[in-house]
C-alpha cells in the first residue's frame, strides 16, 4: 500500500479520530503485525500536536503462553505497578488509539475457563480507575491487516497478497478518499439525522422480528437517546470512537427484554469464534443460549458477572451499508457490526441518557443503563429483519424493513 494514503489514514486516526489537541498525551496499542503503519501514526500524532506519544504492543502466541504456564493466582494479580500505571492514565487522560489486527480465531485452545477467573478477580480491583475515566478522554479503535487476519479472509491469496487485499478493504469502508475529514463530516451529518428522527419518535419499545426465528422486544429506557458515530467528552472534545461506523445506537432498559435472537454472523470473543448461535431472554436475562460452535465459550462469556447476561446497546446498521455491499465477512467487530443490526450484551453508555452530563455515573445506571465487566456485540442484522419502534403515544412505526431502513 502506498505510504501516502497510508499516511492519509494516520491522519484521519489522530484527527477525526481521537482528535488531539495540542499538548495532550497520547497512547497507543497495536499487535506486531504493522510496525510501519504504527511509526507513521506516531508522527502524526506529533504533528497533530501531541507531547508524548507512547506504544504498548500485543502478541496473541505470548498471551496464550502466560495463560498456559502462570498459575490463576499470579494471573489474577494486579501488580501495584499495574494499577499505579492506569491511575496516572485517570489522571492524564491520554488521548487512547487501539489498532486491532489480531488473528479472530488466534487464541484457539487457550484455556478460557483460566483466563475467565483470572479476568473475574482482576476486574473489581480496577473497575473504580476504569469508572472515574468514563467519557473523560477520546478514544479510537481502527484496524491495520496482519498476516493470519487477512489469510482468514483471502484463503487462496498469498500472505502479502491477502494483507494488500485487506488494506484496501480497510481503506474503502474507513472513508480514506481523497479528503478523509470532509468524508467524515457529511457521514457523521447523515447519521446524526437518523438519530434525531429516531429520537423525535417516543421509542418505548423495539420489536424485532426475522424469517429466521427472531422475535425479540427491547424495552427503552424513558430519558435515553440514539447516538451517532460520533461522541464527545465531557470536556468538550468531539471524537469518533470506530473507524469505521455505520450505526445509530442507544443503551436499553434493563431488565426489559423478552424473546429470542438469532446472530447472523460469527462472533470473535476472547480470541476465539462463535459461531451459528442464538440467545433467548426473559425478564432482560439472557436465560438461554445455543451455539453451534463454541457453546461452552458463549456460556461462560453471559456468566462474566451479573450483567453480562442482560443487554447495554442495540444498534441500527442497514444492509446496504458500504462494509455489507463489499461482501466481506471480516470476523472483526469492528467491522461486522457494521454491516448489520447488532445487540451488545454487558456493559452499556451512560452518554446514551438525555443530560447525562449533569448526572453522575451511578445515578445513569440507576435509570437503567446496564453495568459490566463485558461489553460484547452481536450481528443480528440481515435481509430478512423488520424493526419496528412501539411508541409511548401508542403508535406501532417502521424503523427496518428487510433490512434497511423504513424512512
Amino acid at each position: 500500500m502506498k505510504k501516502t494514503v497510508l499516511r492519509s489514514y494516520a491522519k484521519l486516526i489522530a484527527g477525526t479520530g481521537v482528535n488531539i489537541r495540542k499538548g495532550q498525551e497520547v497512547l497507543i496499542r497495536a499487535y506486531l503485525d504493522q510496525p510501519e503503519f504504527v511509526a507513521i501514526l506516531v508522527e502524526e500524532c506529533y504533528r497533530a500536536g501531541a507531547k508524548k506519544v507512547t506504544v504498548e504492543w500485543n502478541y496473541q502466541p505470548l498471551e496464550k503462553l502466560h495463560v498456559r504456564y502462570r498459575s490463576l493466582r499470579t494471573l489474577s494479580t494486579v501488580e501495584g505497578w499495574e494499577k499505579a500505571k492506569l491511575e496516572h492514565r485517570a489522571e492524564v487522560l491520554p488521548c487512547s488509539i487501539y489498532l486491532t489486527s489480531a488473528d479472530p480465531d488466534g487464541l484457539r485452545g487457550v484455556n478460557q475457563e483460566k483466563n475467565a477467573k483470572a479476568d473475574q478477580k482482576r476486574y473489581p480491583i480496577l473497575k473504580p480507575i476504569i469508572d472515574s475515566m468514563e467519557n473523560r478522554y477520546s478514544w479510537c479503535i481502527a484496524a491495520v491487516p496482519g498476516v493470519a487476519w487477512a489469510k482468514k479472509l483471502f484463503p487462496e491469496l498469498s500472505k502479502r497478497q491477502a494483507v494488500e487485499k485487506l488494506w484496501e478493504a480497510i481503506l474503502k469502508t474507513s472513508r480514506v478518499t481523497d479528503d478523509p475529514a470532509a468524508a467524515w463530516r457529511e457521514h457523521n451529518a447523515d447519521l446524526q439525522k437518523r438519530c434525531d428522527y429516531l429520537n423525535g419518535l417516543g421509542i418505548r419499545t423495539l420489536h424485532y422480528r426475522g424469517d429466521n426465528g427472531t422475535d425479540l422486544r427491547v424495552g427503552m429506557i424513558p430519558e435515553g437517546v440514539f447516538k451517532d458515530g460520533g461522541d464527545t467528552t465531557l470536556s468538550g472534545q468531539f471524537f469518533n470512537p470506530n473507524i469505521p461506523t455505520e450505526e445509530c445506537f442507544t443503551s436499553p432498559m434493563r431488565g426489559e427484554a423478552e424473546g429470542i435472537v438469532y446472530a447472523t454472523k460469527p462472533l470473535s470473543y476472547n480470541g476465539e469464534l462463535i459461531e451459528d448461535f442464538s440467545v433467548r431472554f426473559e425478564g432482560g436475562k439472557a436465560v438461554e443460549v445455543h451455539a453451534r460452535k463454541n457453546e461452552e465459550l458463549l456460556k461462560k462469556m453471559i456468566s462474566m458477572d451479573e450483567g453480562a447476561a442482560y443487554l447495554g446497546e442495540c444498534a441500527l446498521v442497514p444492509v446496504d451499508s458500504p462494509i455489507s455491499e463489499s461482501g466481506l465477512l471480516f470476523y472483526s467487530t469492528l467491522f461486522d457490526e457494521n454491516a448489520a443490526c447488532h445487540l451488545a450484551l454487558g456493559m452499556g453508555f451512560a452518554d446514551t441518557i438525555r443530560g447525562y452530563e449533569e448526572k453522575t455515573l451511578e445515578e445513569c445506571r440507576k435509570m437503567g443503563v446496564n453495568d459490566s465487566m463485558i461489553h460484547e456485540d452481536f450481528m443480528i442484522g440481515y435481509d430478512g429483519l423488520d424493526i419496528d419502534a412501539e411508541t409511548k403515544d401508542g403508535r406501532t412505526v417502521p424503523v427496518m424493513r428487510k433490512g434497511k431502513w423504513a424512512f
